[in-house]
């Protein structure tokens, strides 16, 4: 989409002369508008896909922007092109690997598609490497959807792993409640900030009944909330040593009670070390917690 390309170099803010690394090729288009830029010698980009570097690598050289494209693995950034001034990634990561902020210059930027495991929502954080090169902090810029990067793609568990037939269903705990549906789908970035290893799957319509479902990642216990058509309540049935509806309820109604807060204002921190990231809030960081 040309308008999110263009709002992604926006907010990357790349200057002539800096040293640019493009994760994720592609057709080699956001990397000939950096070359335009900065100059051709100035970005690299890395592509796992070996065919798709080789379209990218000579559609470059047809525009005559000579980038380096090398065909690797994007998550190790390129240590032999290091230091960058800039980073920008074209695919969607739950985990900021450290490599990238390592091999940003301290006052760089890392422009990255993030989201949770909670569901596909994501948003892009502009991460400034601070003067240590040890901490890499920014906000949210905008809402995106990307394809994850291929060594972060979620393997979704199996459904009878954690729901073995109506067994299971008539053990499960009843309750009701009024989160309504739409809702529930428009806080789905910030309840994946505040629920932790939690996967969601909305199942499709059928005759007007709508059933979501959550699992934990961390153990078998599971949640699904039923909707209908023409009720005003749906149902919800829960299992296991956590509570998931609970922890989703609980974090939309703090959505909720915040003013329905988009992704802009929330930020992200992570560590060149790869440690586990955190998610604050609000423009003063009011509070932090791991995601």
């Amino acid at each position: 989409m040309p308008s999110l390309v263009f709002s992604m170099l926006r907010d990357l803010d790349v200057r002539p002369g800096q040293r640019v690394l493009e994760v994720g090729t592609g057709t080699g288009w956001n990397a000939a508008l950096l070359a335009h830029r900065v100059g051709a010698a100035n970005v690299v980009t890395v592509e796992v896909d070996g065919a798709v570097a080789a379209r990218g690598r000579a559609a470059l050289e047809r525009f005559g922007a000579p980038v380096e494209v090398v065909h690797g693995d994007g998550a190790l950034g390129c240590p032999e092109r290091a230091p960058f001034d800039r980073v920008i990634v074209t695919c969607g990561v739950r985990d900021v690997p450290g490599a990238w902020v390592r091999q940003t210059r301290p006052g760089g930027v890392v422009l990255v598609p993030w989201g949770t495991y909670y569901g596909a929502d994501e948003a892009t954080a502009r991460l400034v490497v601070d003067e240590d090169g040890r901490i890499a902090s920014g906000a949210f810029t905008r809402s995106v959807a990307f394809m994850r990067m291929r060594s972060q793609r979620f393997v979704w568990p199996r459904h009878d792993a954690y729901v073995s037939g109506a067994e299971a269903m008539d053990a499960a705990e009843v309750s009701y409640t009024d989160v309504p549906e739409d809702g529930l789908r428009r806080a789905g970035f910030v309840v994946g900030l505040r629920v932790r290893y939690v996967a969601r799957n909305a199942d499709r319509d059928r005759g007007g009944r709508r059933a979501v479902w959550f699992y934990g990642l961390t153990d078998r216990s599971w949640a699904v909330v039923v909707f209908r058509d023409g009720r005003e309540r749906a149902k919800v049935y829960q299992s296991g040593a956590r509570r998931l509806w609970d922890e989703v309820e609980g974090a939309f109604r703090w959505w909720e009670g915040h003013g329905r807060p988009g992704p802009e204002r929330f930020g992200l921190t992570v560590g060149a070390d790869g440690r586990a990231p955190a998610a604050w809030w609000g423009a003063d960081r009011d509070a932090a917690w791991p995601v």
